[in-house]
């Protein structure tokens, strides 16, 4: 079936522009929709329709594209910004069909991809039987498949290792990735958006800072953190040796949607309160809490000040220790246990067997994996994840919503390209295939 793709708002990158070429190459139909000047500039050479309305306009707007254009599919990048809040809603009622990029859930080589909704959206189901049964029938395929692979090629590399396992990210490619090419390709976005106010005067970007005020501060926290980083390395070091242990609080961006979104916690500074108040009222006594910033953070918020401040006032001074910087696997590794709002993190505190509570909606969350008591009740009761379940969530989640690649490098955009055009064509996900096979 040849399709009708129209593309909204990407990642700041040529990966949208490459992957309306590769959808276009293969004899499907693209349109794009941009929003302002970092959508056309991320574009070009090719021209899109350009949306200047106000935002209440956009889903008559989006109604008569889907109908004049024959629409068959819709592509974004993020699905809490408000334009694709909107777009995701309209497609909906029209009968199309959603395709969500997001960042991987499992990094650094990997980008996610799901119909209609990501993170707490999605619809992976958050149920250990599903999962536990949806592993169960990929490794009897993947054993059909490999038997009958061998029985066609009785030449094959003996060599190899021809076990089955239920890490479908064995086979995956990997690819350098520098940090610089991800900024860089930020500020030519921005720097392309200044022409907004003469464009796109109506337009509102989703980011609740403007990138400047983010650059400026990021390059500051930089060299901050090279100032600390010996200090932190050796506080680090007997923090991780601490007795009788530690918990740990990773921060997530302020900036985040899965932050924004959330009704109490919808800021890292109502968390880590929050956080600190019980520890200091229900930690075992002698323990710390380590609090580690996200490597991302612009330094908007003194966070150090702060801990120390909230640390005071809850009785728990020389307790609490925030890092800037530090080895996050290291850290869940030695971990009494790990709390969080929803990050990815989690998953990698699950992943070394470190007891973890999420505090809100996230694919890993649900019994047998995270803890599923009050976060008072957690600083006593750190029940050990079920290291086999999350094998089994882990093979699934990669089969289902994980695609080989990146967004920002060339290596990475080639790979993740090549990956996902197959699943967009198709006349179901990865995912809603599995889904219905277990269903029936």
């Amino acid at each position: 079936m040849i399709r009708h793709f129209l593309f909204l708002q990407g990642v700041s990158s040529p990966f949208f522009r490459q992957l309306g070429q590769a959808l276009t190459a293969q004899g499907h139909r693209v349109t794009k929709l941009s929003f302002n000047g970092g959508d056309i500039a991320y574009w070009l050479p090719h021209t899109s329709q350009w949306f200047r309305q106000p935002l209440g306009e956009l889903p008559q707007t989006l109604t008569q594209i889907y109908q004049n254009e024959a629409i068959t599919d819709q592509v974004l990048f993020g699905d809490r910004r408000p334009v694709h809040q909107i777009a995701l809603e309209q497609a909906r009622l029209t009968g199309i069909r959603n395709h969500v990029f997001e960042e991987g859930y499992f990094r650094p080589y990997w980008v996610t991809l799901e119909r209609e909704g990501v993170n707490s959206r999605s619809l992976f189901p958050r149920d250990a039987d599903w999962v536990r049964g949806a592993a169960a029938r990929l490794e009897a395929s993947n054993n059909a498949s490999n038997n009958a692979s061998n029985r066609a090629d009785q030449n094959a590399d003996h060599n190899a290792s021809s076990e089955v396992t239920l890490d479908s990210a064995a086979s995956f490619k990997s690819f350098y990735s520098p940090f610089w090419r991800r900024a860089a390709h930020d500020v030519a976005y921005h720097l392309a958006s200044s022409v907004n106010p003469l464009l796109f005067p109506r337009y509102t970007t989703h980011a609740p800072v403007l990138a400047p005020v983010e650059y400026a501060g990021f390059i500051a926290r930089e060299f901050k953190n090279k100032r600390l980083a010996q200090d932190e390395r050796s506080k680090l070091a007997t923090v991780l040796k601490h007795k009788p242990g530690f918990y740990f609080l990773p921060l997530q961006l302020n900036s985040d949607f899965q932050v924004l979104d959330q009704p109490v916690f919808n800021s890292m500074s109502v968390l880590i309160d929050h956080v600190i108040a019980s520890f200091a009222l229900h930690a075992p006594a002698g323990t710390a809490l380590v609090i580690k910033n996200h490597p991302l953070d612009y330094g908007q918020i003194n966070y150090q000040a702060l801990c120390d401040k909230l640390a005071t006032q809850h009785g728990v001074a020389g307790r609490i220790h925030y890092f800037e910087t530090g080895d996050l696997v290291a850290l869940v590794n030695q971990a009494l246990g790990t709390v969080t709002l929803n990050s990815t993190v989690g998953s990698v505190a699950l992943e070394q067997g470190c007891p973890t509570l999420c505090l809100a909606e996230a694919l890993y969350n649900f019994p047998g994996l995270t803890a599923q008591c009050a976060l008072d009740e957690f600083w006593s009761q750190t029940p050990q994840p079920y290291l086999a379940l999350f094998k089994q969530f882990r093979a699934v989640v990669m089969h289902t919503t994980q695609i080989n690649g990146g967004f920002y490098c060339p290596q990475g955009i080639a790979l993740a390209v090549k990956n996902c055009v197959n699943v967009l064509t198709a006349e179901q996900s990865p995912l809603e295939l599995l889904m219905q096979q277990i269903s029936s």
